[in-house]
């Protein structure tokens, strides 16, 4: 038997479109002779759906793309189709719809299984739209016996690190029901190290119930979320057979025979190393993100530091040179080496750059402002001026342009509030928001791998916002590695300050004044646009904090 593992990339709600990639996936399977073709998790709908679901005129239309489906597959009776779908609860009670994998030849379900842990950690809210399958069931198919789950089914291991053990695992069931294949229909998120988690978590499963496994995942990005790939196949030792590769479309065929010998097929990609992959990752994250909105074009406000270097390197990278825009504007405080350093930079990647001067506008605001500010100092109000300034000119650019505006703030000064709201803050997508500082500064570097993109000086400079005289990062953050150490440690694996200043020896009022900050600076995170999730824990749709609360 030979199986057809199509990890495709999806549009969130445009089923006829998706639709249309399935039928070019099937036309190719059918060509290369394969039995079945599978393909990821909710495909049809794309992932994740949320509350489109909550609208009864979009699960009509997920009902009336599965009877298209079904046509579709009538007119390859050679082919069978294993595809994520939206079903209807056949119960009464319990919500209205199912996650499921549905078994597709000619012209008929002939299966279907839905998902039976719906997990709600992180990024994840599956129980708010779906009832978990009140039965597990393994389906005859050719001569094989196919134990058919979804992404998280196959993740119930005491090794994996989950919030939670489930009391159920999917796949022991399908052991003991007499299955001989285990395939897995994914839409598994990436983050920094999600493939080699995910290829040990498969492959303990392939171990303990002795059976071989393949996995198809989507890739794509989806608002915030980026996903990878990296399907595969897996023999019963839990050794990789196959796996296609990171970040792109790709069908791989997979021949069961040669699976069930244990014998290794070339095919596919080892992941690159890790700043590539963060590359790849948030380039096909912006990529797709204008695509799937609409836009073409991007401006962005060039400061002459590392956060909008790397911001532009990345879009010219997804979008082309000739789609990006870059605009300095120098302030009173601005050196002449920051509009060095910009226009550099635009030479280096070929883009458009314009100067725009905000001198006489913000001399125009304090004037303005005088009688009111009479009596009082001057403190970050004025600094502030300065970002809301740019920020308004930088929108009005991308009103009058039909442009989006991306936002260059990193994760570290996002996690503060070292970022001034509807000021640098304003943007309708913020690609290395889930970057820390040290990160932006490594995955620059690799910028220059081939060639000077970045310049030097950009890199070697100590950052600076530029508001005032001689100001310096510095002077209101502590060191970038003490300050992203302690954040690692507070959002990503929930430690309290005293754990981590006697954990990492930190003076324990540094450490208080970083927890205090990123607490009260939820406010300003809640009105940021959205960013790309590169890490375990990013800023966002996992991260869920009250505003008014006080802990």
């Amino acid at each position: 038997m030979k199986i057809a593992l199509a990890q495709l990339n999806p549009t969130v709600g445009d089923l006829d479109g998706n639709l249309e990639k399935l039928a070019a996936a099937l036309d190719r399977a059918s060509r290369d002779g394969c039995d079945l073709l599978v393909l990821p998790e909710l495909f049809l709908t794309g992932y994740p759906p949320r509350d489109l679901l909550e609208l009864e005129s979009f699960t009509r239309r997920c009902d009336e793309i599965l009877e298209k489906l079904k046509r579709l597959s009538a007119a390859h009776p050679e082919t069978a189709v294993l595809t994520g779908a939206v079903t209807r609860n056949p119960k009464t009670c319990g919500r209205r719809l199912q996650n499921s994998a549905v078994l597709v030849e000619r012209g008929e379900i002939i299966f279907s299984q839905a998902k039976t842990l719906l997990p709600t950690y992180d990024v994840f809210d599956e129980t708010r739209y779906f009832e978990p399958a009140a039965r597990i069931s393994v389906c005859p198919f050719g001569d094989e016996i196919l134990g058919i789950s979804i992404c998280e089914d196959a993740w119930n291991d005491p090794l994996a690190p989950l919030p939670l053990q489930y009391d159920t695992n999917p796949l022991e069931k399908m052991s003991q029901a007499g299955a001989s294949l285990l395939i897995n229909l994914s839409a598994s998120p990436y983050y920094l190290g999600k493939e080699k988690i995910r290829t040990q978590t498969l492959a303990r499963q392939c171990q303990r119930w002795k059976l071989p496994l393949l996995m198809v995942n989507q890739i794509g990005g989806n608002d915030e979320l980026i996903f990878d790939g990296c399907s595969l196949a897996l023999d019963h030792q839990g050794s990789i057979h196959l796996q296609a590769a990171q970040f792109k479309e790709e069908i791989v065929v997979c021949d069961l025979d040669q699976l069930k010998q244990s014998k290794r097929n070339e095919t596919g990609l080892t992941p690159p190393e890790p700043l590539q992959q963060v590359e790849e990752a948030l380039v096909l994250g912006i990529s797709d993100y204008f695509r799937k909105c609409g836009f073409q074009k991007t401006v962005i406000g060039l400061s002459g530091g590392i956060d909008s270097a790397l911001t532009c390197t990345l879009a010219v990278k997804a979008l082309g040179a000739e789609k990006v825009w870059g605009v300095t504007m120098p302030s009173p405080y601005s050196s002449g080496g920051s509009i060095e350093d910009s226009q550099a930079l635009a030479a280096n990647l070929g883009i458009r750059c314009d100067t725009v001067s905000i001198e006489e506008l913000y001399n125009t605001y304090l004037k303005t402002l005088a009688p009111l500010f009479a009596g009082r100092k001057s403190d970050i109000t004025e600094e502030n001026i300065q970002a809301r300034i740019r920020g308004n000119l930088l929108m009005a650019l991308a009103n009058k342009f039909n442009r989006l505006l991306l936002t260059t703030g990193n994760k570290s000064e996002m996690a503060v509030g070292y970022c001034t709201l509807y000021g640098d803050m304003s943007g309708g997508l913020a690609p290395i928001s889930d970057l820390p500082k040290g990160m932006v500064y490594r995955l620059a570097r690799y910028q220059n791998r081939d060639k000077i993109l970045i310049p030097e000086n950009t890199l070697t400079k100590e950052p600076s916002a530029e508001l005032k005289p001689d100001q310096k990062d510095s002077d209101s953050l502590p060191p970038y590695e003490t300050l992203d150490r302690v954040l690692e440690l507070y959002i990503d694996h929930g430690l309290d300050a005293e754990t981590i200043a006697r954990q990492e020896k930190f003076p324990l009022a540094t450490v208080s004044w970083i927890i205090n900050a990123v607490n009260r600076n939820e406010y300003k995170r809640r009105q940021a646009p959205p960013g790309l999730k590169i890490t375990s824990k990013a800023f966002g749709c996992g991260r869920r904090m009250p505003i008014a609360a006080r802990f």
